[in-house]
């Protein structure tokens, strides 16, 4: 059976980029995206829905999110769909969806206001691949 499982998303920061090292030196970066479709209903009212997604970055270019970018800021999103499910401490099961992207590209001004930028792999240094995923704060 074939399997992809890549995301592409561009859409507008909810909060500043939350900015933390795990144990093992790592660096992550958590922020919310509002990413929205419009659409004309067949009776041609203009409609619009909004999608919020939590989306993680690891390495060189969560700190360069951290550094760039703000709550309002436009991002382009490339990375990969990961569900995971736990249990309280009071036995209540949980689950949620991310996105946790491999790359990014600027698309407008930064917090910097160093105008259009972008980041390249090689530039970023540490991939995700490099982070043992049990180690992620949800």
């Amino acid at each position: 059976m074939a399997s992809l499982n890549k995301v592409f998303l561009m859409g507008n920061m909810t909060r500043d980029p939350e900015l933390r090292y795990m144990q093992n030196g790592k660096a992550l970066v958590s922020f919310g995206l509002a990413v929205s479709r419009s659409w004309t209903s067949p009776e041609g009212e203009k409609k619009e829905d909004v999608c919020f997604v939590d989306i993680s970055m690891f390495g060189k270019r969560a700190e360069i999110i951290s550094e760039y970018f703000s709550k309002g800021s436009p991002i382009f999103i490339e990375g990969r769909l990961q569900f995971r499910q736990w249990e309280t401490k009071e036995g209540q099961k949980r689950n949620a969806l991310r996105v946790v992207a491999d790359d990014f590209q600027f698309i407008g001004q930064t917090k910097k206001q160093g105008g259009s930028h972008g980041a390249t792999r090689e530039d970023a240094g540490t991939t995700p691949k490099d982070v043992n995923e049990e180690e992620i704060p949800f």
